[in-house]
């Protein structure tokens, strides 16, 4: 066994395990770490197969934004553990019977690439060469062969987007929000008002009260 096999394996090794920790972690923050964890490791095989983009991607998108918002909102909202458990065995079969779908689509669709076909003359001088760019090759598959699925995801992520921002800026009575439109038509006398006010007399001084019982004694 040559040392990319053995790097292969161990990478692999960590990820099932942390994947493994992930679903089965009482504590979320801790499910949250191996998640990293098993990001890491996906992306170092990505390097070992060559694919530095998306490699690099997953570590700058995943683990460097999601992963983080996601430790944030974790460890701000407490989430209550007991709580979460109960109706655990009620939801089980159901949980059970879609994983179970789930891995036999996922392994039908890995199966076809696990067929050791050998490389085309075309892609095996491309890869030859000495100005072949792994990323530049994704950016023309992307957007030649796959640019209808990337238009229509793209839209998808847009209306996302947008329907995220509509439901968190619905008016609530406790909002403080400054429409700028009111803002900016404000004039000076609608927010200053000066008022003439009649100078007040000073009052008389108080008598000391020594001096006040002094003068009952006399």
């Amino acid at each position: 066994m040559d040392v990319q096999s053995a790097l292969f394996y161990a990478f692999s090794a960590v990820l099932l395990f942390a994947a493994f920790r992930v679903i089965t972690a009482r504590n979320p923050v801790h499910a949250a770490l191996y998640l990293v964890l098993a990001f890491f490791q996906a992306a170092a095989l990505w390097l070992m197969l060559k694919a530095e983009f998306l490699a690099i991607t997953l570590v700058l998108v995943y683990v460097g934004a999601v992963m983080v918002l996601f430790l944030f909102v974790v460890m701000m909202l407490d989430i209550n553990i007991d709580s979460m458990r109960k109706g655990f065995w009620k939801h089980f079969p159901l949980a059970a019977i879609m994983g179970a779908v789930i891995a036999l689509e996922m392994a039908a669709v890995l199966m076809g690439g696990f067929r050791i076909t050998a490389p085309p003359a075309a892609a095996a001088a491309a890869q030859a060469a000495a100005d072949y760019s792994n990323t530049k090759e994704l950016g023309k598959v992307l957007y030649t062969d796959y640019l209808l699925p990337v238009q229509a995801a793209a839209v998808l992520l847009l209306v996302a987007i947008i329907a995220a921002i509509a439901l968190t800026l619905r008016e609530r009575k406790d909002s403080k929000a400054i429409d700028p439109s009111e803002q900016v038509r404000v004039k000076r006398r609608d927010r200053v008002q000066l008022l003439k006010i009649k100078p007040s007399e000073m009052a008389a001084a108080p008598e000391p009260v020594a001096a006040a019982g002094e003068e009952k004694k006399a």
